[in-house]
């Protein structure tokens, strides 16, 4: 059942949590913050809609289980790996196209807009969180693509940490493991988490949330994700062209010959 008032009331907590982010982000002059805050604001997301349950049904505990282990992983992952670094390029360029007045655009701009998509893509959260049917098949397909994505999102960043880790390495491009098959594994398992939560969703009667999972995907293949990290990395690293000939983009497969 889509209930508008609860979904609403996560908005503002939503919003609330990207104001304090904002505010943090001026001393810092560095708002690549919000990468961290990201996955948090869909654990709090479904921690608002649980809330408001009188009594919150097995599917409910369900979902908060799968965005907290989620969420907690992404959220640590981004924070030690941004750790000491200045902003990220992407924000140094959104900053240079939006002087003079950037500090305070990028309330909207950066933290609003991040928590209005993260609001917009939590509605399966809201839909299997609102339900107290029983659990039953469906649900236990979306748990499975939900893990399968972690293994792929989990999997993939550490391979990466491993790779980069090592001074051998440098200049090189990671093309085993995982990004064998995929050159994003990472995304790709972000993506299937969130398809995997839709079923969740789904089995709770939830279709109508699946405006979730495809923007969600859109981000991912056409905004921030794919599209955004491989605009110029050709240009820059001649190695990667040859990558890219034998490697799927998103969708793991088998390489094909360079």
């Amino acid at each position: 059942m889509f209930d508008f008032k609860i979904w609403l009331d996560g908005l503002a907590v939503l919003a609330v949590f990207a104001t304090v982010g904002w505010l943090l982000s001026l001393p810092l002059r560095n708002v690549s913050i919000v990468d961290s805050m990201w996955s948090v604001m869909f654990l709090l997301a479904a921690l608002t809609y649980t809330a408001e349950q009188a009594s919150p049904g097995p599917r409910a505990w369900l979902v908060i289980m799968l965005v907290g282990l989620w969420s907690i992983r992404l959220a640590a992952y981004i924070s030690w790996r941004n750790r000491g670094h200045a902003e990220d390029f992407r924000y140094q360029k959104i900053r240079a196209n939006n002087e003079p007045g950037f500090a305070f655009k990028s309330l909207y701009i950066v933290f609003g807009l991040q928590a209005a998509l993260a609001w917009v893509v939590s509605l399966p959260l809201l839909a299997a969180i609102n339900s107290t049917a029983p659990l039953g098949w469906l649900d236990a397909i979306g748990v499975a693509l939900w893990l399968a994505g972690m293994v792929f999102e989990a999997g993939g960043d550490w391979q990466l940490v491993r790779f980069k880790g090592n001074p051998a390495n440098q200049g090189k491009v990671l093309d085993t493991g995982l990004w064998r098959y995929t050159r994003h594994p990472n995304y790709f398992g972000d993506f299937c988490v969130w398809w995997g939560l839709f079923l969740i969703a789904l089995a709770a009667g939830g279709w109508w949330s699946v405006a979730g999972p495809l923007v969600m995907s859109f981000l991912l293949l056409k905004v921030s994700g794919v599209a955004l990290l491989e605009k110029d990395i050709g240009e820059r690293r001649p190695a990667y062209r040859a990558y890219v000939r034998r490697t799927n983009a998103f969708f793991p497969g088998p390489p094909r010959a360079a």
